[in-house]
């Protein structure tokens, strides 16, 4: 499955034909375990920010809530989602894995905040993760309701 652009981190991030006609996510670096359905699916070679799935409305609506849901609910509203849907949709199962890990690293960052708080670092660090909890899910969310596989920066990917 274009195993020759394995070892080729200049071969830009994007979604490439795989063997079996589906498509596989290709990060810069590595190939990734999200696959799509095949030929239309998805604009081939796009940036994940900018790749646009074919999905039904529903599809792009359960996305967008695994991403709002963690505003209200923290990590739970992504793993419910997730746990649903993976099965029947590629899309809500990428939208669902992104919110659950960010939600994840939120709490692994609030952890700190708290014991950092003692030495008043934390506090300092508390309004950010509020502002982050809050901006970057709506970012997100925007984007799986119009279809794209947005990604969020500096998280740690726990579920895969």
């Amino acid at each position: 499955m274009n195993e020759h652009m394995e070892g080729q981190a200049a071969q830009p991030a994007g979604w490439y034909p795989a063997a079996d006609g589906s498509q596989r996510y290709w990060d810069g670096t590595q190939w990734t375990e999200h696959t799509a359905p095949a030929a239309g699916a998805m604009q081939a070679s796009a940036a994940p920010g900018t790749a646009v799935a074919s999905g039904s409305s529903d599809e792009k609506t359960m996305g967008m809530l695994a991403h709002l849901l963690a505003i209200v609910l923290g990590f739970i509203g992504p793993l419910i989602i997730w746990l649903i849907k993976k099965d029947e949709s590629a899309f809500v199962d990428y939208h669902g894995k992104e919110a659950l890990n960010f939600q994840l690293t939120l709490f692994i960052a609030w952890i700190g905040a708290f014991v950092l708080s003692f030495v008043l670092i934390g506090l300092l660090l508390i309004p950010i993760l509020l502002l982050v909890q809050l901006i970057m899910p709506i970012i997100a969310g925007m984007a799986a309701n119009k279809g794209e596989y947005y990604k969020y920066p500096a998280t740690l990917r726990l579920v895969k």
